[in-house]
């Protein structure tokens, strides 16, 4: 779907979800929205409040967080707590599962998809479960950390 049309969408679907719960709707909020949705990255609030810094909208870090939150409240953006690190957000309207591989080292985050384990778990039922969406992490070194790993225990 192309990137203007799935805007418009989320777009729409906030409007509704803001009128649904009585709250207002920001311009800041849309913005937020559109700078979420015109990138294809795991994000947290501090960067996204130095994209926004940079843009036309200068918000304060409680209108993002709080923006957040209803994103997330929505169903618009997807949650995630990579190991210690601060909680990472990813847009979810017609996005694909995908699995997150987490250097633990580093912190770093890879998205990769298994057709095969995607074929498993796609529109699964477990008992009365029906599975929507699904998140698998994997935690383990990256190359650049594990080959670092290595050259420290070769010099041992």
């Amino acid at each position: 779907m192309p990137e203007d049309k799935t805007k418009e969408i989320v777009r729409q679907k906030l409007t509704q979800y803001l009128e649904a719960k009585g709250h207002r709707k920001t311009p800041e909020r849309y913005a937020i929205l559109d700078k979420i949705y015109s990138t294809n990255e795991h994000f947290d609030v501090d960067s996204l409040y130095d994209i926004m810094s940079q843009s036309e909208y200068r918000v304060s870090r409680a209108t993002i967080y709080n923006t957040v939150d209803l994103l997330v409240d929505a169903g618009l953006i997807r949650k995630h707590q990579f190991g210690y690190n601060p909680a990472q957000y990813e847009k979810s309207y017609n996005m694909v599962s995908h699995h997150h591989l987490i250097c633990t080292k580093c912190g770093k985050v890879q998205e990769v998809k298994d057709q095969e384990l995607l074929n498993v778990l796609a529109n699964k039922k477990f008992g009365e479960f029906t599975t929507s969406y699904y998140a698998l992490y994997v935690y383990g070194l990256c190359n650049r950390c594990n080959q670092a790993e290595r050259k420290k225990s070769s010099r041992k």
